[in-house]
């Protein structure tokens, strides 16, 4: 039976009326007597009109719900495949590091032999010196008492004619001098020398640990274009929105709230909430710039410290050859002269934001623990032009993944 049928043969318990209306104010089916005396002024309508209007309330409600339903669905099966991924990441990474790890326990392993053995044989080399040294001495010994014994008794002699005549006896035999002999072995710097071959052993493995590492953050690679609305009036972007330097001209731009007021700076138009991306920046002939990333909401129109805390995940470079990661406080970074081309790559979920040399396939330095809530954008600043000195652009290149 249908609802509204079996509702409309209802009565009503104060007025003994049939239940054909519905007051939307209370919210409850009423008689007609109902709405002359109680809902006199309330907004009444039949019955099955509101039937018909719930109906279709229920099924936006139900379609709602289903779509409800299917996000989490999907971020069910998005969740999963994170697993996944995280699985596989955790597979490789422990493999990775059991086979370095154990390359190094070799390395060590070879490298305490090696001077072990190192040791040993100038210890061996040193005993058998001295040895020969001792049966040398021995010999000389006995052949000094010899003639000692032989002075002794022609001292002894009446023969005047037979002592004049052995007047060689009276000088010692010819013998070696021992003044400047020493046994006294040097395994001084040994160890050291030792430990500077396992440090180029470590070196050697820890870069082809770097270039793996490399690699693949490279298979993270986005392409990224620069947003002219958010460019400072004094910088020239390139048509492809790849380079930005400054050109010491201010343009009449308009305001908008995206577009940075102080600070040569810009940002480009695509943003990150989530997942991991890497992009690589060309700074080659440059003495001055700024990477990195920003969020959002960080404040565009006043001068403020370059920091995590207000937003900023940079690193610098001043005075064309001082890098500085511009965190809190801020931190020298050795890097080599002439670094060419900076590769910078972000964890969201992870918090994490590193830059990389890419020509020596080095980590220069990583922000890490980030707390990220909000929409991330790659952020450039080329520096001012210094007369020429710093007019090199900065260009987003193309990566190349080997």
């Amino acid at each position: 039976m249908d609802p509204v049928e079996n509702l409309e043969g209802r009565m009503c318990t104060k007025h003994d009326k049939p239940l054909e209306l519905f007051c939307k104010n209370d919210q409850m089916c009423v008689c007609m007597l109902c709405t002359v005396l109680d809902h006199k002024m309330h907004d009444v309508v039949l019955l099955e009109e509101e039937y018909e209007e719930k109906k279709v309330e229920l099924k936006t409600t139900d379609a709602e719900i289903q779509q409800m339903v299917q996000k989490r669905r999907l971020k069910i099966q998005e969740i999963k495949h994170l697993m996944d991924l995280s699985e596989e990441d955790a597979g490789r990474e422990k493999a990775e590091g059991v086979q370095v790890f154990t390359d190094l326990m070799d390395s060590v392993g070879r490298g305490l032999k090696e001077l072990l053995k190192t040791i040993e044989e100038k210890q061996e080399t040193t005993k058998k010196q001295a040895e020969a040294f001792i049966r040398e001495l021995d010999q000389e010994i006995s052949e000094l008492m010899k003639r000692s014994a032989e002075v002794e008794q022609l001292s002894l002699s009446e023969d005047h004619l037979h002592l004049l005549q052995s007047l060689n006896i009276h000088r010692p035999p010819p013998t070696k001098d021992w003044t400047e002999v020493r046994v006294f072995p040097s395994y001084e710097g040994t160890v050291v020398r030792a430990v500077s071959q396992l440090e180029e052993t470590l070196s050697e493995k820890m870069k082809k640990v770097l270039e793996a590492q490399l690699k693949r953050v490279q298979m993270f690679a986005v392409d990224v274009t620069l947003d002219p609305e958010t460019a400072h009036p004094y910088l020239i972007l390139s048509d492809d929105g790849k380079q930005v330097k400054d050109s010491d001209v201010w343009k009449n731009l308009p305001k908008n709230p995206k577009r940075f007021s102080n600070g040569f700076c810009v940002v480009t138009k695509q943003s990150f909430s989530s997942g991991r991306f890497y992009f690589e920046v060309q700074v080659e002939g440059k003495t001055e710039w700024f990477l990195g990333v920003i969020r959002e909401s960080v404040n565009r129109k006043k001068l403020i410290s370059l920091s995590p805390q207000n937003g900023y995940w940079i690193i610098r470079l001043i005075n064309g050859n001082k890098y500085k990661a511009s965190d809190d406080p801020p931190v020298d970074l050795s890097v080599k002269s002439g670094l060419q081309k900076v590769g910078v790559f972000v964890d969201y979920e992870e918090g994490v934001v590193s830059f990389y040399d890419v020509e020596a396939a080095a980590l220069i330095y990583s922000f890490t623990d980030c707390s990220f809530t909000e929409k991330l954008f790659p952020f450039f600043c080329p520096g001012f032009d210094n007369d020429g000195i710093n007019s090199a652009p900065l260009i987003i290149s193309p990566v190349a993944v080997n």
